[in-house]
């Protein structure tokens, strides 16, 4: 098939917006909550904030979304390129009054790290850390997170559960002027987000008590009195990417995809990049409907089931054998299926939950899953599809045994060891892997479509979606 011309648009002028890098020494901070609380506060005062999370996570972008009132977007500058990067802060700066960011893990951890990310934005750094258990330490960490690099800016320090005035004072008295004390955050069990053993709990499922708990954030935040300093923030400058439009070879194709309490892990960026190449998405549960074109009468032309819960859900999932059946025929079919991670998991034959209960399960591909108490192999990987490369991450508790032999394996970001096994079986792609459509949208196009044996050119070299 070929493409039409793709026409470079007039690139737009760069735009101003305050913006601020939230980052930390660690896990386990207090980043999300801390973030989650400042987007609440300016949110419920009129203002528009726009929340970015460095790196591939699905469970802090869900909460973030639900505090801030808008999407928000995972940004790793190797999963997803600087230039789309730059892109999606510009597009975000022309409308929003305050960008945030959510750094992951330690502030210099990882390959491009959040200093990185922040360095090559040129965003201040707000150093949230927990100092219960220290005092003028946490002023000597803060410094040397501060010092360890000369190419990013550090705003100031946020100490997190300090116990007490003394405790402040102690903390201020040792930092220079150079990095003041922004806040200092008192100990309250009333904030604390909810977890499970992958993280953070769904907001999907627990939205009622997420907005006492905002609220009761947003209050927190405002009587440390930082809320000054944050509407004092200096304006950075975003530049835009060349916009180039992209050729539309998903039109008049129709993706059904998984969506519910057990598979929710979808990156917005997916689906918009999906719609922009002008497939019609259409959104189905395995748990609750029986049947894949349950809002439409249209028949899907590809299936993608994504990651998420379902070893919190298999009886519910085994037990609706009317959508087993669905896609055990799709799959007859010889249609094109994506399953990913959760997804892949449901299509094994069976599932041991976390109770050591076994379900059936959709049985597309031999093999059983389940869960376990270390992780799995972890991190960034490249899938090297026969359709093309695609990058995206793995992340999971759980592990499959009796599986055919893979058609290739993960390619890790920085270690030689091999990542995790791919499957083909029949159109059927599975893998733990969450994979980034708009790192290959061209690949992505060919997975979809089945082309596997075809060419699909793409004349644009950066995308917008």
């Amino acid at each position: 098939m070929s493409p039409p011309s793709t026409t470079p648009s007039p690139t737009p002028p760069p735009t101003l917006c305050p913006a601020l890098f939230l980052a930390a020494p660690a896990s386990g901070q207090g980043k999300t909550t801390v973030t989650a609380a400042i987007a609440r506060l300016l949110t419920r005062q009129g203002k528009v904030v726009r929340v970015f999370k460095t790196g591939p996570d699905y469970l802090d972008p869900q909460i973030l979304a639900q505090a801030s009132g808008q999407p928000v977007v995972q940004l790793d500058m190797w999963m997803a390129g600087e230039p789309w990067c730059q892109q999606k802060l510009y597009e975000a700066a022309c409308t929003a009054d305050l960008i945030l960011i959510e750094g992951a893990m330690g502030l210099f951890d990882g390959q491009p790290s959040s200093a990185d990310l922040a360095a090559r934005f040129q965003i201040p750094v707000a150093i949230i850390m927990d100092v219960k258990g220290m005092a003028q330490t946490a002023a000597a960490i803060a410094l040397g997170l501060a010092n360890f690099r000369d190419d990013f800016t550090t705003a100031g320090l946020i100490a997190n559960n300090c116990g007490s005035e003394r405790h402040r004072q102690l903390i201020e008295e040792s930092l220079p002027e150079s990095l003041p004390l922004l806040a200092t955050l008192k100990r309250s069990e009333e904030v604390a987000l909810p977890e499970r053993h992958l993280g953070l709990v769904q907001a999907q499922e627990v939205a009622d008590t997420l907005e006492l708990r905002f609220e009761a954030a947003a209050d927190w935040i405002q009587e440390a009195g930082i809320l000054p300093w944050l509407n004092a923030l200096k304006p950075v400058q975003f530049q835009p990417e060349a916009i180039r439009s992209l050729p539309k070879l998903l039109a008049n194709k129709r993706i059904a995809i998984a969506r519910d309490e057990a598979f929710s892990f979808i990156y917005a960026s997916n689906l918009q990049l999906l719609e922009a190449m002008g497939a019609e998405l259409c959104f189905f549960s395995p748990i609750h409907d029986s049947a894949i074109n349950n809002t439409s009468g249209a028949e899907p032309d590809a299936l993608w089931l994504p990651g998420g819960y379902p070893e919190l859900h298999a009886k519910l999932l085994a037990e609706n054998t009317a959508m087993i059946q669905q896609i055990q025929a799709f799959h007859r079919q010889n249609k094109p299926i994506l399953a990913e991670c959760g997804g892949f998991l449901y299509c094994l034959q069976d599932l041991c939950d976390l109770d050591d209960n076994t379900h059936n399960m959709a049985a597309l591909i031999d093999g059983s899953g389940a869960m376990r108490g270390k992780r799995g192999c972890q991190g960034m990987q490249t899938a090297p599809l026969p359709e093309g490369q695609i990058r995206g991450h793995a992340h999971h508790r759980s592990r499959s045994e009796g599986t055919p032999p893979p058609i290739a394996h993960g390619i890790r970001q920085r270690h030689p060891a091999p990542g995790e096994a791919i499957y083909r079986e029949g159109a059927l792609t599975a893998s733990y892997l969450h994979l980034f459509f708009p790192s290959n949208p061209e690949a992505i196009a060919r997975l979809f479509l089945g082309q596997t044996k075809q060419t699909v050119n793409l004349e644009a070299k950066k995308y917008v979606n």
